[in-house]
């Protein structure tokens, strides 16, 4: 059975709200819902926020997707805390849907998942984050990262890297665990929770600090300051292996011509695999 392509920012699931609330035994507020290409998130009559996520069976994989609820085991992270999830097969394509409630975040999102506009972030907020991506950095999973519902093997990342950056030794050494989707979207300003935790688990280090600095290179000081922030990461041969990874999906050949940080990811990129190729 072919997987339909859907956009749930345009396609309507009255069905699968409506099964998230009988098995969650909740009311969602439909005016506060937020709908993304592959989730609905809303707030609860009880004060608490549903996500649903539609994912094809192909991108399951071995460790199922439960990453949100797997992440409560996460210690030392400024995170919503998950309370209770559901999940089924549909039965009409290889489609599986979950829905995971969780805390309400304490504000809004710091921004979209690219920005052209700075955030306002106070100093704690640059501290709370460098606290949790360092706690995250040193725990343990079996879990494999999967940005972009793609699972995070040595092959993928010698594959697009090598797709934009031809002769570079894209061999990992280093993984630890990662949120793998941290983006402006997935942060909450001025008070930081980092939230959207489907997609966690080894990854080379540095990829959360290069998938942050992809974010922001529409905004020069902002991608600076991340730079700064986690330079000890991405100073390192696997930090500059994840800079040419992300730098590599911008200007691949999918790039977005009108994408405003198509200079900015080249001109790091290709001093960054100057530095790599000179050893």
């Amino acid at each position: 059975m072919t997987l339909r392509s859907v956009d749930l920012r345009k396609e309507s699931v009255p069905a699968v709200l409506d099964r998230v609330e009988r098995s969650l035994g909740v009311r969602l507020d439909h005016r506060s819902m937020v709908r993304k290409r592959r989730s609905v998130g809303a707030r609860t009559d009880r004060g608490t926020w549903v996500r649903v996520e539609r994912r094809g069976l192909d991108r399951i994989g071995v460790q199922g997707g439960d990453g949100t609820a797997s992440a409560e085991a996460l210690r030392g992270i400024a995170k919503p805390a998950w309370l209770a999830g559901v999940a089924w097969r549909d039965e009409a394509e290889p489609v599986v849907w979950r829905a995971d409630e969780t805390e309400l975040l304490p504000c809004s999102p710091a921004g979209n998942a690219v920005v052209t506009r700075a955030p306002e972030l106070p100093e704690e907020w640059w501290s709370a984050l460098n606290t949790s991506l360092d706690a995250l950095a040193a725990q343990h999973t079996n879990r494999i990262a999967t940005p972009d519902t793609e699972t995070l093997t040595q092959e993928l990342v010698t594959g697009t890297i090598r797709s934009v950056f031809p002769g570079i030794d894209a061999t990992v050494v280093e993984w630890r665990p990662a949120h793998a989707d941290l983006n402006w979207a997935n942060v909450t300003a001025p008070e930081l929770r980092v939230f959207d935790w489907e997609d966690w688990g080894m990854a080379p280090r540095g990829l959360d600090a290069a998938t942050l600095w992809g974010a922001s290179l529409a905004v020069p000081d902002l991608a600076d300051r991340v730079q700064s922030e986690r330079r000890d990461d991405l100073a390192s041969r696997d930090g500059k292996l994840m800079t040419l990874f992300v730098a590599a999906k911008i200007l691949g050949p999918y790039a977005d011509p009108e994408d405003p940080r198509l200079g900015a990811a080249r001109e790091t990129a290709e001093r960054v695999a100057k530095e790599l190729q000179a050893g």
